[in-house]
């Protein structure tokens, strides 16, 4: 018995080198580029936090909220606004040239510290098809996809975001003050008696009662 169960052992353990043998096989016989990839390379998910050449990235760098504008040089100021408000609160911040116009904005000090993308001529969801894909941003619990002509001197991302998380917001939108914007929409305009409203009333034609459309 103990003859066959070594001879067992020795079986097994040929096969096992033999397997390996043929796995080794394979990735030098092949053709330049099909070796396999390193175990932990690839991942289903991934984000837009940038890394460092060598080593990795600190743990505390990691943000769950992005902030993406499609911006343009003639609104510098306004972005730069927007820009240093959102970095101060813990977001990840891509900004999408649509002029082409990148080098103009180095002179702020946060201009390495955000993503910048380039293409002439192209809306903000011609960029967010392409650079904000469910696979990248999929980590992201928060992704703010804003105009570049908002001002942001009474709002706070913070508190905002505790707000949608409070209310379990799926989609929103900060409300307008209608002394201080423009209101293109009742519904994007704020409301005096509550923190949060879903739908609009627009009074019929006699003043009175609902129109069909509220």
């Amino acid at each position: 018995m103990k003859s066959i169960y070594c001879k067992a052992l020795t079986w097994g353990v040929a096969d096992i080198w033999q397997s390996s043998k043929v796995e080794n096989c394979k990735n030098q016989c092949g053709p330049p580029g099909s070796e396999q990839l390193p175990e932990g390379i690839i991942t289903n998910t991934s984000n837009l936090q940038m890394r460092p050449l060598w080593g990795f990235p600190k743990k505390d760098n990691t943000s769950t909220s992005l902030f993406a504008v499609a911006v343009g040089i003639k609104q510098k100021d306004l972005v730069h606004k927007m820009v240093k408000k959102f970095l101060s609160g813990g977001f990840v911040i891509m900004l999408s040239h649509y002029d082409g116009i990148i080098d103009e904005w180095k002179d702020f000090e946060w201009s390495d510290q955000v993503i910048h993308v380039s293409a002439q001529n192209q809306t903000k969801w011609w960029f967010a098809k392409r650079f904000l894909h469910p696979d990248i941003v999929s980590e992201y619990s928060y992704i703010f996809l804003w105009e570049e002509d908002l001002g942001v001197e009474d709002f706070h991302p913070k508190k905002y975001v505790s707000i949608v998380e409070r209310e379990g917001l799926e989609i929103s939108q900060p409300a307008l003050d209608p002394a201080k914007s423009e209101v293109h929409h009742q519904i994007t305009a704020r409301g005096r008696k509550s923190i949060v409203h879903r739908r609009t009333f627009k009074h019929g034609a006699n003043g009175t009662g609902c129109d069909g459309h509220s």
